[in-house]
């Protein structure tokens, strides 16, 4: 009977070459522990919120930078009257400024109101932030045209009107200017308009202005230098008759003109336009016009029904224009009078002197 022979697994390192390249050891050290970490639930939340947090505060961060820039951004637009809202026309106030509109009803504001109601209003009216309302700066037609559409529609779509916001702290001044300019572009404001507005300005005591040549100069320093001359004798002549005017922004210029030049020679012509313009107690712009035509046609009648020995009492009179304003000339037989906004009692009188002496040293020259 024969054995039956028994075979055994031997199991011989597959990689004998890896084991006798590996790095020895030094005899008295462990041997290092190759294995990967292993890190719990809780090492992994925690790792992964501190990502988190570092996103989100790298997003708040981005967040506030744009915000920053955004607040740069609409300071500067508003300063620059370019930012618009919708503002409540209750909320707007027209106090702060002497408008330089006639309180008389424009006879084009129904144009502007058809226009309103079909197409918008496509120019913003100018405001200035005044505590928790506004200041109008620009635009009374539009602003009256949308307080008249919302008092007869009741529609709320004229309860508020686009407005150009303005920062708060601008000087009077600066104010002033931006109103004026604007209706001098749009060249349909009177010269008696004007010139109300300049009396008003230097009558006001929160400006520094102290005459009304002043005034015109600060108010209308765009304009031509013929212009400024015109409001001024503008305002002469309401210094006159303005009381007694209704509609003095229906005076056309040259009939203004020539007013303020025959009241500036004759103080009678001015009482009696005060006594005709309130006898005839007009009710329209062309009647009061017709008052004012018929007077200026008597006074040059009169003039030239003067007798002739009266002839040296009849004056010349000139205007010129110094760089103190204007001065109004009138000459007539050993008289020389002079009228101008300059205080001359506050002149020195040696400086007076010298100037008379150079007059009439030119004269005979």
């Amino acid at each position: 009977m024969s054995k039956k022979r028994r075979v055994f697994d031997i199991d011989f390192p597959t990689d004998p070459v890896e084991e006798e390249t590996a790095t020895p050891v030094p005899a008295g050290t462990e041997e290092p522990d190759t294995r990967e970490a292993r890190r719990g639930p809780m090492a992994s939340a925690i790792q992964e919120n501190a990502s988190a947090l570092r996103e989100r505060q790298a997003a708040e961060a981005a967040i506030r930078e744009e915000n920053d820039r955004l607040a740069h951004d609409f300071v500067r637009m508003k300063k620059q009257g370019l930012i618009v809202d919708l503002v409540a026309i209750d909320a707007v106030s027209t106090s702060k400024l002497t408008r330089d509109r006639s309180i008389t009803r424009d006879p084009e504001l129904d144009e502007l109101k058809i226009s309103i109601r079909e197409l918008g209003l496509s120019n913003p009216i100018r405001v200035e932030q005044v505590g928790e309302g506004y200041e109008l700066v620009q635009g009374f037609r539009r602003l009256t045209a949308y307080r008249e559409l919302f008092a007869e529609t009741g529609d709320e779509r004229f309860a508020k009107i686009p407005a150009g916001l303005m920062s708060s702290g601008e000087a009077l001044d600066g104010l002033y200017r931006r109103m004026v300019d604007e209706n001098l572009v749009r060249r349909d404001i009177s010269f008696a308009e004007m010139a109300a507005l300049a009396r008003a300005y230097a009558a006001d005591p929160e400006t520094e202005c102290t005459s009304v040549e002043e005034a015109v100069a600060i108010l209308y320093a765009s304009a031509n230098r013929q212009k400024r001359s015109y409001i001024r004798h503008f305002a002469t002549l309401l210094d006159h008759i303005g009381g007694a005017l209704k509609f003095p922004e229906a005076i056309p210029r040259a009939l203004g003109l020539d007013l303020e030049k025959k009241f500036a020679d004759d103080a009678a012509a001015v009482t009696r336009a005060k006594s005709r313009l309130a006898a005839a107690m007009a009710t329209t712009a062309e009647a009061e016009i017709e008052v004012l035509r018929g007077l200026l046609i008597e006074v040059r009648k009169a003039e030239k029904k003067a007798p002739a020995g009266q002839a040296n009492t009849l004056k010349t009179t000139f205007r010129m224009t110094v760089p103190a304003g204007t001065v109004r000339c009138a000459v007539q037989d050993g008289r020389l009078e002079l009228r101008s906004d300059m205080d001359f009692g506050q002149m020195e009188k040696q400086k007076l002197e010298a100037a008379l002496a150079a007059f009439f040293a030119e004269l005979d020259s």
